[in-house]
């Protein structure tokens, strides 16, 4: 392999092409890979999506304030800054690599662009801007082009209260998102709000309010723009220019470009337009949107990354030091460089940052990242006291460290204060993260996430209070227009009966049940016009049900048939044993016809799991249909599902059998794989359907033995086991024992094998009644007597033979044992082993 290549690929395109889908699918597809996002949000999203596909053992995520990295992890969901650049794996990712571009972020993206390399392959996702600097700058790239999947076209202004449903309204600041929402709230009944500014948890609550079609609006800033998928149709700009960090602009077409992308999804095609007091978007930008024609990069940000640790000048000349190529500019300096080079000016700080490990660690606890942005010396302070701590104790003060996290889960306050809350949280969570900066660092984590969650749920329901219509108020306006007013009601995808814009109830399987919280005068018309929006419903759910594979369906065990999770149908007798009926859930909703379409889909799903978790049985009826003695066997045993309590085939008979894989036992006529655990639960579910009984607790699959249940007459032999005294035994064991004792004892009495009640799983005080309920006896061994010549006898087994004729006499007591006699040949060894004892 010495003349391998690494393969280095960029696959550029606007928004809704799949890259990001493309890129997760070549990760897996590796033994091992880390894939970069810009936004912490996305990180945590595909890392829920890697979870599902490779399990949670091995998959991590690692942001700057969330680390969950398992042992065996082999794919990494991270943001671009976190990425663990030192671990060497197959295949390595950047999405929206176009932000090499951005002056504040963009030399992160630029130094992955330039030296993140997978050891098999390596992929860049981004926009087509960046395509001449990324040929320059990474000749050996292959570069794919990839179209959207639908088409993005202009719809022109609109006002708010004209605006069509599943629309996102764009603005570029807090103050302009909160009186948008409010003026939606007031003229379309409610909107969801998302902006940077917000958690994982409590955007993904946003979000779902708008997927689950509580509301129709999204108000949102531009962070919806980095790979937020919605199913959105519309994008209306309430604004073109932001402030970014620096100074206030206009949007670049390529900016309004990916906003506006966000409108259709997949190939459902979407449009974009302005509102409120924006001005209508020009001709010239319009056509560039459509088009996905901009202007390419002209320069990338950089910052220098060999670093000289001599002291806090040289490391700041370093980070200050120029490009060594074109195409690259020194971006603006980020946050780190700015409190670095106010530390320099700290005497204080200038005297403890001597020698290159004090160096450096002045420079990790710069780089502690400001979400506050606030642009005050409060963040400067906090990282000083982090390096002073740091390198006087090694570690920071716990005592600190739990008053600073312990006071954030407040709360209190409006949304600001919560949203200024949950910044100083992601700061400690950071901090927290660092398991070579904190005593326990694991502990101090979950506490930021504890706080972290308060906040995010508390915000969510302040937005919600704000921003959404109750629904009781929705529907008082409705009613008082009309007493007989027709509602407008619908069922979404998810099974929510929604009506005029507000869920009052679900349907489980063909079932409506309604939320509790719809009541007083309104109920009987709400519901009439939910029964209504499923009439036309059900047709739909059972045309999906028939069409539906297997694998939607699942047979409990009680019997019940559930479809997507929801019991619809119950087993109910049928013919035979192994043929029950299918008894479909009462539903007002479901005709005749709708009703036995139903029963019959459900019906072949019943018969396929029967074939194949009794699929031994069938086949060794298939074996035996050519011989009239195997057959009646067969038949017998099928009638039982295979497990026939009796036995005594004959040895002929018996030997057929073995091969087709029945045994023929002491206790039973059985097959042995039907003895699994998943043909026992099936077995279980077809004894409750034929004999109209509710199955008690059975045992979990392993057990060897437990106490003699209290079960339904047969229920026991007819799952294999055998009640023996106090004891029921797995009918395998209690044959394959048996059988071995048996054999032993088939002349005289054998001695007992060790460990017998352990194989048997019962104590040693069970075992004489057990071995009685199997036809055999325990006869005792006898204790070790001082001077008796020889081993002692050890406990024996023998067969119990049926009693005929009167009961025998009492036993004698038995003789005394004589003393031993002096002269007798074997005297002189017993004397020798007392001596030596």
């Amino acid at each position: 392999m010495s003349g391998f290549a690494p393969r280095v690929k960029a696959v550029l395109g606007p928004t809704n092409t799949g890259k990001t889908h493309l890129a997760i699918e070549r990760l897996l597809a590796h033994s091992s890979g880390i894939i970069g996002f810009p936004l912490r949000l996305l990180a945590r999203e595909n890392y829920d999506r890697m979870v599902a596909v490779k399990g949670a053992r091995h998959v991590a995520l690692i942001t700057g304030e969330e680390k969950i990295v398992p042992a065996e992890a082999r794919w990494f969901s991270c943001t671009v800054e976190a990425m663990p650049l030192d671990r060497k794996v197959e295949f390595v990712a950047v999405d929206e690599i176009q932000l090499c571009a951005d002056p504040d972020r963009g030399h992160v993206f630029t130094d992955r662009l330039l030296h993140a390399r997978g050891m098999v392959e390596t992929m860049f996702l981004g926009a087509e801007t960046i395509r001449r600097l990324l040929r320059r700058l990474v000749p050996e790239a292959e570069i794919e082009t990839r179209p959207r999947l639908s088409q993005l076209s202009h719809a022109g202004p609109a006002k708010l209260s004209r605006l069509p449903p599943r629309s996102a309204i764009v603005a570029f600041s807090a103050a302009e998102v909160y009186a948008i929402a409010e003026a939606v709230r007031t003229r379309r009944g409610g909107c969801a709000v998302v902006m940077g500014r917000l958690s994982p948890r409590t955007r993904n609550a946003q979000v779902a309010l708008y997927q689950e079609k509580e509301v129709d609006f999204l108000v949102a800033t531009d962070a919806i723009g980095m790979g937020l998928n919605m199913d959105v149709d519309h994008v209306a700009f309430a604004g073109l220019s932001k402030f970014d960090g620096h100074r206030p602009r206009l949007l670049t077409a390529s900016e309004v470009a990916q906003i506006a992308g966000r409108a259709g999804r997949g190939m459902r095609d979407g449009t974009f337009g302005s509102t409120g007091t924006c001005p209508p978007l020009t001709e010239e930008l319009v056509g560039a949107v459509e088009a996905h024609a901009f202007e390419p990069l002209e320069q990338l940000a950089w910052r220098n990354a060999d670093l000289d640790f001599a002291s806090p000048d040289a490391l700041l000349g370093s980070l200050l030091a120029p490009p060594d190529r074109a195409g690259l500019v020194r971006g603006n300096d980020a946050s780190d460089v700015l409190v670095l080079s106010a530390l320099t000016h700290d005497p204080a700080i200038r005297e403890a940052a001597r020698g290159r490990r004090a160096v450096r660690l002045l420079w990790e606890a710069c780089q502690i990242p400001d979400f506050r942005k606030l642009a005050t010396d409060h963040h400067t302070r906090l990282c000083a006291r982090v390096f002073t701590h740091l390198l006087r104790e090694g570690v920071l003060p716990q005592d600190w460290v739990a008053g600073q996290i312990g006071g954030l889960g407040r709360t209190d306050g409006d949304i600001d204060t919560l949203m200024q809350r949950l910044t100083e949280v992601r700061i400690w969570a950071y901090i927290a993260a660092r398991a070579d900066w904190v005593r326990d660092a694991a502990h101090w984590q979950g506490r930021a996430r504890e706080a972290e969650d308060l906040l995010s749920d508390a915000l969510h329901e302040k937005l919600m209070a704000r921003f959404v219509d109750r629904r009781a108020a929705r529907l008082t306006r409705r009613l008082e227009q009309s007493e007989t007013a027709e509602l407008l009601s619908a069922v979404t995808r998810a099974g929510d009966v929604v009506v005029e814009g507000h869920p009052v109830g679900r349907i489980e399987g063909f079932r409506f049940e309604p939320d509790a919280s719809v009541g007083g005068v309104d109920k009987r018309i709400v519901l009439r016009a939910a029964r209504r929006a499923l009439a036309s419903e059900m047709p739909r759910r059972v045309a999906r049900l028939e069409a539906a594979a297997d694998t939607d369906f699942a047979l409990g065990p009680a019997g019940a048939i559930a479809w997507q999770g929801t019991p619809i149908a119950r087993l109910r007798r049928g013919a035979t044993l192994l043929a029950p009926a299918v008894e479909v859930i009462d539903s007002e909703f479901l005709d005749g016809s709708q009703r036995e379409t139903v029963r019959a889909r459900l019906a072949r799903f019943v018969d396929g799991v029967i074939a194949e978790g009794l699929a031994p049985l069938f086949g060794a009826a298939k074996a035996a249909e050519t011989d009239p003695a195997l057959r009646g066997v067969l038949h017998r045993l099928a009638e039982q599902a295979g497990v026939l309590a009796s036995g005594g085939a004959g040895g002929e008979l018996r030997a057929k059998l073995r091969r087709i894989g029945v045994r023929d036992g002491a206790f039973a006529l059985y097959m042995p794989a039907l003895l699994k655990p998943r043909a026992a639960a099936l077995r279980a579910i077809l004894w409750s359907a034929w004999h109209r009984r509710t199955l008690p607790d059975l045992p979990p699959p392993g057990l060897v033995s437990l106490p003699a249940p209290d079960w339904p007459a047969g229920l026991a032999a007819y799952l294999g086991w055998v009640v023996a005294g106090p004891r029921a035994i797995r009918l395998d064991i209690a044959e394959r024992l048996s059988g071995e004792l048996r054999h032993a004892a088939r002349r005289r009495p054998a001695p007992a094998p060790q460990m017998l009640a352990s194989r048997l799983g019962v104590g040693h005080e069970d075992l004489p009644a057990v071995l009685r309920g199997l036809g055999l006896r325990l006869i005792p061994g006898e204790a070790m007597e001082p001077d008796m010549f020889g081993p002692p006898r050890p406990p024996m087994i023998e067969l119990r033979r049926p009693r005929r004729g009167p009961p025998p006499p009492p036993r004698k007591a038995a003789r005394p044992v004589p003393p031993p006699n002096p002269d007798h040949p074997f005297a002189v060894l017993a004397a020798l082993r007392r001596v030596a004892s």
